[in-house]
Formats: C-alpha cells, structure tokens, sequence
C-alpha cells in the first residue's frame, strides 16, 4: 500500500554515499525530497540524477535536502557518481526496505515481459517529515522545476 498525503516517511536507516548511513529521523528538521529511480547509469535515471544534483543549489536555497535511492549497492553507486561527476546523496536500499512502504515496487512490463521493480517516484517531505507530495512514474524532463515550484 502506498504511502498517503501527511503521513510520516517509513522508518529507514540505510547506507548512503559516501559511505555513512542515513535514517529518517536525521532528516527532520527540515524539507527533503527522497527521488527512487531503477537502476545507477541507465540513461533515463542519469538524465533525473543530473537534473536533481543540478539543481542541488536551488533546493538548498530552501533548506530542503535532496536524496537518491535505488536498490543497487554503495558500490554501483559510487562508480556512478565518479562516472558522471556529482555528489547527490544516494541511498543503497537492496532490500527494499524505505522502497516498499513507499509504495514504489510495482509491477512492470518490458516487450512482454512481466516483472517486479522500481517504479520511478519521487516524494517531498516537511520538516517534521511528512508527505506532503508525490510523483509516480515520472517523465524526467521538467520534473525538477515542477518538485522545485511545490517546494
């Protein structure tokens, strides 16, 4: 079941880049915007990591932190940034555990193909860490500018 507007951010304490881990409960205090994507250096989730560590500055401009999360390993995620030069944080969740309970692992379809992953989502929280919106299945163009303004 999917998370609903102004309930608080599922419980998680997970490994983040560089190398730490991160939990909910060190976000509060002010905005955040967790954005979920499938898979490190696919085109499409390339595309939204560089649009989101771009637009790091004006995001910071309104105390709001930004934060990635995918499935794949610390590992997988530092060669992606090194590849392509940014420094947005990004959550290692392989188990699924912040994933899940937000609701963004669903069912898919791929040349006929069913199967379970990530669907692309991004969720915007206040500081008391609360949703207060979200975006599911997301076109990546435009999408920052449209997290930015609700922000």
């Amino acid at each position: 079941m999917p998370i609903s507007l102004h309930s608080p951010c599922p419980a998680f304490d997970l490994p983040v880049t560089p190398g730490e881990t991160l939990g909910n409960s060190a976000l509060l205090g002010a905005p955040f915007v967790l954005f979920l994507y499938p898979r490190d250096n696919t085109s499409t989730c390339t595309t939204e990591a560089l649009a989101f560590a771009a637009a790091l500055p004006a995001f910071a401009a309104q105390n709001c932190r930004v934060i990635g999360c995918s499935a794949d390993s610390i590992a997988s995620h530092k060669k992606f940034q090194a590849r392509h030069g940014f420094d947005l944080p990004l959550l290692s969740d392989p188990d699924r555990l912040l994933i899940e309970p937000l609701g963004a692992w669903v069912l898919k379809k791929l040349y006929g193909r069913d199967y379970m992953g990530i669907q692309r989502s991004t969720f915007l929280f206040d500081a008391r860490g609360r949703l207060q919106a979200e975006w599911r299945n997301i076109r990546v163009k435009g999408h920052v500018e449209t997290v930015l303004a609700a922000l």
